[in-house]
């Protein structure tokens, strides 16, 4: 067997938490809303193009996800990316608190986390780190 990429991550949620998270994955990561199967429980399909990267499924009771603490399985989602400059600025756009670093020849990474904790990263090329950005070194980004 031949692996040829991720196919898709699901991400289980609370019926609260569904509208947060929506609007996390289409305006800071720029995907868009789809078609989703008939499937028992509720949740929607975030597209890149024409393909359902991110399934959010609302599996979990109310309150399960809440705390400063994320308690899921997965430690981190990794993306491969291309303009960080878009990215930082929406994200300061939006208010949002993130952390970078430039990694030598492993590339630009910012990090942030979604409405219920997850951590995502964006692995950009090196060279479209800023300048600001010390090489090996992670910095943090408050919200403004």
């Amino acid at each position: 067997m031949k692996l040829n990429g991720l196919h898709h991550l699901n991400i289980r949620c609370s019926a609260s938490d569904l509208a947060p998270i929506e609007s996390f994955y289409t305006e800071v990561v720029g995907l868009q809303r789809g078609y989703r199967p008939d499937f028992k429980n509720k949740g929607i399909w975030l597209y890149d193009g024409g393909h359902p990267l991110v399934h959010v499924s609302m599996r979990c009771p109310e309150g399960f996800l809440a705390g400063d603490k994320h308690n899921g399985s997965v430690d981190h989602i990794a993306f491969r990316a291309a303009g960080a400059g878009d990215l930082i600025a929406r994200l300061e756009r939006l208010g949002l608190s993130y952390q970078q670093q430039n990694v030598p020849e492993a590339g630009y990474q910012v990090f942030l986390r979604d409405p219920v904790g997850t951590l995502l990263e964006f692995n950009f090329p090196n060279e479209e780190a800023p300048g600001s950005v010390a090489s090996g070194t992670l910095a943090d980004r408050s919200a403004v």
